[in-house]
């Protein structure tokens, strides 16, 4: 079992590194084209514009319900400047947490909708099954958009940690 300052570290620290790097490709896109927000891998599914907000919602949503807060997002805006804005906003509300704000974390169950589900979990069970995967989901889904709209893009516009010198290729 996880502690609370481990809980604290986990949630706030991945949601800050998703958010950072939804930042990232929303410059992107606003270096090439503000179309590429209406972009999709597949009929019925998200565009890149949702899943970058979705990306800002499950940032707040990985962290507040497990300190028992509202994880509301309130500007539903899509164009590049209220994402913008939406990422600065759920970044300073995350940071703005301390550990002290985590303190019963670890006890807790949290009580949440995923789509039309009601699921009753423990705070590790939410973050690591739930918060966590739906997160770098949303993030990923939107990277992918982006690359098959033909964005030159790699893996460390995804993580900000690799490195390939221009033009790499696997293949």
């Amino acid at each position: 079992m996880m502690d609370d300052i481990a809980i604290h570290a986990l949630a706030t620290g991945s949601a800050l590194r998703a958010l950072e790097r939804s930042a990232h490709l929303i410059e992107l896109v606003a270096k090439q084209d503000e179309s590429l927000l209406g972009a999709t891998l597949a009929p019925g599914q998200f565009d890149c514009a949702e899943q970058l907000r979705t990306v800002t919602i499950f940032g707040l949503r990985t962290v507040l319900p497990v300190i028992g807060r509202d994880w509301s997002l309130n500007n539903w805006d899509r164009d590049i400047a209220a994402m913008r804005g939406q990422i600065v906003d759920a970044t300073a509300e995350i940071k703005a947490l301390n550990e002290s704000d985590f303190r019963g974390a670890a006890g807790k169950r949290v009580q949440h909708q995923a789509g039309e589900a009601m699921l009753d979990q423990s705070t590790e069970d939410y973050l690591v099954q739930f918060a966590l995967p739906n997160l770098w989901f949303h993030l990923s889904m939107a990277y992918a958009i982006l690359r098959q709209a033909g964005v030159d893009i790699g893996k460390a516009d995804f993580d900000g940690l690799h490195y390939y010198p221009p033009g790499f290729s696997w293949t």
